[in-house]
Formats: C-alpha cells, structure tokens, sequence
C-alpha cells in the first residue's frame, strides 16, 4: 500500500492492514503534531518513516548539536507535506513545555530515555521511543509507571515485531507447529560494530552542548562527537552490545514464543581481544536467559569471523522437528529428515515508497518494518490500546538485558523480580538496578510507589 492510498483509506475509514491483525483507523483521521527529541541518524529515520504513512506535521524538533538540528530540519522541511519549518529547540523542556504535541519521538542516546519519554507523557503526548527504553532496570519501571497514569500510548522502536517475513515465521512456522517442541534458541551478533578509538581530549565545539549532552550521565573528559555512535562504546550512556542488539533480539523470541521474564539470567564476559583503545563495553560476552522449558543463549563478539555467514545477527530455533533461522533479511527453515525446506527474504519497498533510494544512511531493509511499526503506533492511539511494542515489553527486553550485564559484572546468576523491583536474595545485585544520576537530574525511581 502506497502513501496515497493509505491515506485515502485512512479518510475512508478502511482497515490499514497489511500482514493482519492492525485496527483501522477512524474515518475522520487527524492531522497529528509530531516532535523529535534526537535529530540523529535513527531519529531522523523514524520521523521519515512517520511521514510516509500518516498526515502529520513536524511542529518541533530538538537537539544539543546546532549543526544535526539544522541539517535536520531542512530535510523534514523538504519531506512534510506543508513544507513549513518546524520550531527549533535545544532543550527539550522548552519543547515540551508548550504542550501542543500528539505525538513525540525520542531518538537520543540510552541515557537520556527515561526522563524524555516520561517528560513526554506528562506533557500529554504518546511516544515512540527508542531501544533499549532505558540505561538502568528502575527507569524502565518508571516508565512503565508513568505511560500507565497518564494513559498514554508508548511504542518502542523493537520494529521486529513489525518485519513482514518475521511476522511470516511466526505465522507459518512457529504457530502451525512446525518446528514440533522448541527446547532451545540461540540469539547471537557478530557485527563488528564496537568502537574502539582513541581520541586525545579537546574542548567541545560552542554548536555542541557537552554539558547538556551529558545530562544524568557521568561527565567525561571530552574527546570527540560523542553522539556520532561514539557513545555506545561506553557504559556511562548505554548497555554496550547486549543494550544495543541482544535487546532486538531476545524480544524478537518472546514475542514470537509469547514469554515474558526470564525466570533466571546468567552472563559472562569481558574484553578479550579488542584491550587497545578507551571502550570499556565488552567485546565478547555470553547471556542465557533461563525459562521453564528452554534456553534462550546470546552471544556477541566484535572480531573474527561470524558462526554463520548468511546469519551474523539472528535468533535459531530449534525444535524436535526441524530448525529455523531468522534475522532481519531472511528466514529459512530446515526440516529434520525429510520434508521441505523454507526461504523468505525481506521485503523491500523501493517502487512504493521510491525516496527511501536516495534517503542519506537509511536502512533499506528496516524502512518497511519500520512503517508497520508506526502503523500499528498510529492504530493504538487511535483505539487508546496496547501497541505491538508495548513500553512494559519494551521493558521487560531491555531490563533482562541489563540484568544480563549485571550478572557479567557479578559473576553469579541473577533473578529479577519485577512486582518487588528487586533481585531475589541479592542485596548488592538490587542496589545497582538503580544508576547514581548527576546533579541536578533526578532518579525518575523517586517517583515510584
């Protein structure tokens, strides 16, 4: 379905559906008011995604880089409908303050989630914010918290749950039974994607905010752009690889084996190989999360070759009767014995949606989950429901992922029990499921019952 005709839908008060169970839109569709909090690369890539699907205006946008600002609003200037510039901010309480948002998006570095997207909710806006939610365990509950009392829709933005030929596997595959009993998955990356410089420190460029970039995190010494993905290589703002990509990917499971927490985590690893450099996130680790009756098995390592080729960021089921593997450019099954083989590969949009081609650093192959996932964010603020990416999923995959790096750090098993927001039996465990925030920000766990 291209634009047009989904807005001509829209108007008509037809079902949006495009792989199945999305609700229709009404048939007077509004006009949404849209804001950007974290005009980098993914952030900008939601608000375009948002823009192709639905009518919205981009009233705001907001960023501590003067130069990502600009450059981001001369694109969305181009790329909304009316062509209007939106207001420019480099707070994002002064944006939030006006009140006059539908929706907001957050598209900042980890540490900064938590108290964007509850600022948001409060602001009385719904949200579509980033994974992982948040940097610490309590934050995520505070969010939770908060989406819940002022009845807002959160989306989180684990699009797996939105990729056409993983909704595919989960249809043809995982619920018709044909992997028989499924008593093990591996989840595993092998990207080369940890950076490891080492940039002598200078004094933050005056269109950079440094101190308001830093916000609650600890205030390093500057060395360089730290929001060019230069963060990630530090725990001070993120959960290194886990955060980052194990979070996709142990969601992308229990949604499509319908678990939730894991009854035990279990995590060991650390810097074996990459030791050269300022990154103090690991370059290899290993997590198991732990459930009645199988084990779901992460691995990452950022050097050397991938244990399979075609499948270098995947999860693998594997059943009594056959084996599936799944990433987000294919899937394929392998039955045991004899029988048919299976092989989907993404689905790409380019004819309906032809400026994804020349979009600067788009993801192709994400372009159209992402759309879905806004679709579906779009239907369950129109129906005030539950979206597929619900904040309290969102939370319970990113929480198990930092309860997974805890354990590392621990070297013990660790359960986490979410009603007492505690682990079980571990008083020194419990205490750092809250991160120390630097003054004068404030713990959004102040706020908990």
């Amino acid at each position: 379905m291209n634009r047009r005709d989904f807005l001509k839908a829209g108007a008509a008060g037809l079902a949006t559906s495009m792989m199945g169970g999305y609700v229709a839109y009404g048939a007077e569709q509004k006009t949404y008011r849209v804001g950007l909090i974290g005009c980098g690369w993914y952030g900008k890539s939601d608000l375009c995604r948002l823009i192709q699907v639905a009518p919205v205006e981009v009233v705001s946008l907001c960023d501590v880089d003067k130069h990502m600002l600009a450059g981001a609003a001369e694109r969305i200037t181009q790329r909304q409908s009316s062509h209007k510039t939106p207001r420019l901010y480099g707070d994002y309480r002064e944006m939030l303050k006006e009140k006059d948002l539908d929706i907001v998006l957050v598209g900042t570095p980890d540490h900064w989630h938590s108290l964007i997207m509850i600022a948001a909710v409060e602001s009385g806006a719904d949200v579509y914010v980033q994974k992982p939610i948040s940097r610490d365990v309590l934050e995520g509950e505070a969010m939770v918290a908060a989406a819940r009392k002022h009845g807002r829709v959160v989306q989180v933005g684990t699009q797996r749950k939105s990729t056409p030929h993983l909704i595919d596997a989960k249809k043809q595959i995982i619920e018709t039974g044909m992997l028989g009993k499924i008593g093990h998955v591996d989840i595993c990356c092998y990207v080369h994607m940890r950076a490891n410089g080492n940039p002598p420190d200078s004094t933050p460029p005056d269109w950079f905010d440094y101190e308001m970039w830093t916000g609650p995190a600890p205030l390093r010494h500057y060395d360089m752009l730290p929001h060019l993905r230069w963060w990630r290589t530090f725990t001070e703002y993120g959960n290194g690889i886990v955060g980052d990509m194990c979070v996709h990917m142990l969601d992308t499971v229990r949604w499509m084996l319908g678990v939730g927490w894991p009854q035990r985590v279990y995590s060991h690893g650390g810097i074996f190989v990459q030791k050269g450099g300022k990154s103090n996130i690991s370059d290899t680790q290993t997590a198991t999360f732990e459930y009645p009756e199988f084990n779901v098995v992460w691995e990452h390592r950022t050097w050397g070759t991938s244990a399979d080729p075609q499948y270098p960021w995947s999860a693998v089921f594997y059943g009594e009767k056959g084996t599936l593997k799944a990433s987000t450019m294919s899937y394929d099954f392998i039955p045991e014995g004899r029988g048919e083989a299976i092989h989907k590969d993404v689905v790409y949009e380019r004819e309906q949606y032809p400026e994804d081609v020349t979009e600067p650093q788009i993801e192709l192959n994400a372009a159209p989950a992402t759309r879905l996932h806004m679709k579906d964010f779009l239907a369950a603020i129109e129906t005030r429901g539950k979206p597929v990416a619900d904040i309290e999923q969102g939370h319970i995959s990113t929480a198990s992922c930092i309860t997974a790096n805890l354990s590392a750090q621990l070297g013990r098993p660790l359960v986490y029990d979410p009603q007492k927001r505690q682990v079980v039996g571990d008083a020194e465990a419990t205490n750092l499921l809250r991160r120390p925030f630097r003054a004068p920000w404030q713990h959004p766990a102040d706020g908990l019952a």
